[in-house]
């Protein structure tokens, strides 16, 4: 559901990490949220999966106050195989991806990275199982008051914060509302348009051809060609200590309301209850026409046992999803530079769907990636084995100092289909069978 774009409520520029975590050290110390999670479903094909975890780990093995929460939607098409697989071994291959020694600062600043790392490496494995299902995928890693989510596909996930602002944490990877991901997919080879109806006019969403999905990115979706990529739309903010209601909702919620209904009909109920009453206003109006899921996360401060109703009625406020951001920090921050802690601030934000842009941006590369393993799979690999993800077969010029982040040769051949460096290969020849 393509939805109007409205003024930016986010700054234009990211608010360092590292200025929002000193600034929680330098002021009275912050405790940490009570995080309270509802869940409701209807279904009618049974291909929605959630993951619910409020305690889904500790950044610091033996630890309990650096524990994390990961709240996901897995919305599958043709088949439930891709989102049981995704729901499986998703969460996995992120942890697999952050190296075990780094401090709090350290870990949310690369978790963007090895987001991006487990999304691909979950697509890839997923084409050992040799089905042909797909799944949107919305992940959730909630650290204290900072919210990390990963998106392909168009299981919508949006924040409002304390003061009643409305934030789009998710992309929407549909074709009808993006683009840039038309051109892109276009580019690639593959056609997008709508349904072709024999002597009839073009009906119906825009679809990728062959095989007629109308999604961009997903994981799965195997047998409809490597221009339908894995890579997620990734963004991070930080909450003040007010905190804020979180819902994520599967498109069969979002076609039938807005951001607005969905809250005013939820608004000042506990998640579980505000959860069932999400899915039963979508549903009220034309029954259950889709699997229609709804997760609601409040974020509390401590000894708050139901969320505080907004300070003024909420407002729409939403990003450029696509827009590009300098990622060159200063080495020297004023505080005075930011507003203090009472609003949303975003850390990071980036839909680019170039894997090897998305593995080269930020954090120091060495840290993260070992020159002896792949940046995606994290196979070990052989002296000479690893390739470049800035290996390009017209340059022929040597790279300067650290030539990393690695990658397997399967790897190096994904990125190289993703980006649409080679012609698609394997897509289906059935033109109907895999519309979404």
């Amino acid at each position: 559901m393509a939805m109007a774009a409205a003024p930016a409520a986010l700054s234009p520029g990211t608010v360092p990490l590292g200025v929002l975590l000193r600034r929680e050290v330098t002021k009275e110390r912050m405790e940490r949220p009570d995080v309270l999670c509802g869940e409701a479903n209807r279904s009618r094909k049974g291909e929605d999966f959630t993951l619910l975890r409020a305690d889904a780990g500790q950044r610091i093995p033996g630890d309990p106050s650096t524990s994390f929460s990961v709240f996901a939607l897995f919305d599958g098409h043709n088949g439930s195989g891709a989102a049981i697989y995704a729901r499986e071994n998703l969460l996995n291959n992120v942890l697999r991806a952050i190296p075990t020694c780094f401090c709090r600062e350290e870990w949310l600043a690369v978790l963007p990275r090895a987001l991006v790392a487990a999304f691909v490496k979950t697509d890839k494995d997923f084409q050992a199982v040799a089905e042909t299902s797909g799944t949107t995928v919305t992940f959730v890693i909630i650290d204290e008051w900072v919210v990390t989510v990963a998106s392909v596909g168009d299981s919508r996930c949006i924040l409002e914060s304390a003061d009643g602002s409305i934030y789009f944490l998710s992309a929407d990877h549909r074709f009808d509302s993006n683009p840039d991901e038309v051109k892109r997919v276009t580019a690639c080879g593959s056609k997008v348009g709508k349904m072709d109806i024999v002597g009839g006019p073009e009906v119906g969403p825009l679809r990728c051809w062959p095989g007629g999905l109308c999604l961009s990115r997903s994981i799965g979706d195997l047998d409809v060609g490597e221009c339908i990529i894995a890579v997620p739309h990734v963004k991070q903010v930080k909450l003040s200590n007010a905190g804020g209601r979180i819902i994520i909702a599967s498109d069969g919620v979002w076609d039938d309301l807005t951001c607005e209904m969905a809250l005013d009909c939820s608004r000042g109920f506990s998640s579980d209850v505000a959860a069932h009453r999400i899915v039963n206003e979508a549903t009220r109006p034309r029954g259950i026409r889709d699997d229609t899921t709804c997760i609601v996360i409040d974020i509390l401060p401590p000894e708050n046992i139901a969320p505080s109703p907004p300070k003024r009625p909420g407002r729409i406020a939403l990003n450029n999803m696509f827009r590009r951001r300098s990622q060159d920090v200063p080495s020297k921050t004023k505080r005075s530079d930011y507003a203090e802690p009472d609003v949303v601030e975003e850390i990071f934000e980036d839909g680019s769907p170039m894997i090897s842009k998305r593995l080269t941006t930020g954090y120091t590369l060495e840290k993260i990636f070992a020159p002896s393993s792949c940046a995606v799979c994290l196979v070990r690999l052989k002296s000479g084995q690893g390739i470049s993800v800035h290996a390009n077969p017209l340059q022929h010029e040597k790279l300067q100092g650290w030539q990393g982040p690695f990658l397997c040769p399967s790897c190096h051949e994904k990125k190289e289909a993703m980006e649409g460096k080679r012609r698609p290969r394997g897509s289906s020849t059935n033109v109907f069978g895999h519309m979404c």
